[in-house]
């Protein structure tokens, strides 16, 4: 595991944004994945900003999405789908055919076929995660086997508490679609962003605790090719 310390959460989403870029520069018909959340935000303004001023080019990128919300319509700006198209997909020369989104009306076959998809583009080089309050990577939520596929899931409490914020008690998805740990575990590397005090706990289970379903980041541990960019307030330095 390697470990890149930046001050803060813009730090964290631009060094992001260098890893990605470096990858795309340098890798032909590369496959990505790509998360949501509030800490890539920096990181896709700043690959935008590299595609349209240094031409970084997105035209042979294949990008994979890490989960979506059930019961969303993809119009519903609280969609991932809706989040992706408008921090990066509308805004760089992405070839729609190259695009992997996962569906709100997602089924078990669905599932099965985007594994068929990840394969097919050859695995994922690069695959970028955020990681939750309760450790949770993608929507893998604590409890998950660490083996876990592509599959529908039931939000965690907690999950759904964090949630508030932005849907309402009586709106809120109480699933979702995501990639398992199994499969985070199979792309080439792993880039984890982590900013804030919040996630504290679980980097702090990542670094130094045991490799347990009740917190799912920990799983990475086990990766060869792990690089964690955290902020000062997520790193535990007790």
């Amino acid at each position: 595991m390697r470990l890149i310390l930046k001050p803060d959460g813009k730090a964290v989403a631009l060094e992001a944004a260098r890893i990605v870029a470096d990858t795309i520069s340098t890798i032909l018909d590369v496959a990505i994945g790509l998360p949501t959340g509030r800490t890539p935000v920096g990181m896709y303004d700043e690959l935008v900003r590299l595609h349209r001023e240094a031409r970084l080019d997105f035209s042979r990128v294949r990008i994979f999405t890490l989960d979506e919300y059930i019961g969303i319509p993809q119009n519903d700006p609280r969609s991932f789908y809706s989040y992706m198209w408008t921090r990066l997909l509308g805004r760089a020369n992405v070839t729609p055919e190259n695009i992997h989104l996962h569906s709100s009306t997602a089924t078990q076959a669905s599932c099965s076929q985007y594994e068929a998809d990840i394969r097919a583009a050859g695995g994922i080089e690069l695959l970028v995660a955020g990681v939750g309050r309760n450790g949770h990577i993608a929507f893998n939520e604590p409890g998950s086997p660490l083996d876990s596929r592509t599959r529908l899931v039931d939000l965690a409490q907690s999950t759904l508490e964090g949630m508030r914020d932005e849907f309402g008690d009586q709106e809120q998805p109480k699933q979702a679609v995501t990639i398992g740990i199994g499969t985070i575990l199979e792309a080439r590397r792993v880039l984890l962003l982590v900013a804030g005090e919040s996630k504290k706990a679980a980097l702090s289970g990542l670094i130094h605790g045991p490799i347990q379903a009740c917190n799912p980041v920990s799983a990475l541990r086990t990766h060869s090719n792990l690089t964690v960019i955290a902020d000062p307030a997520a790193v535990d330095t007790a």
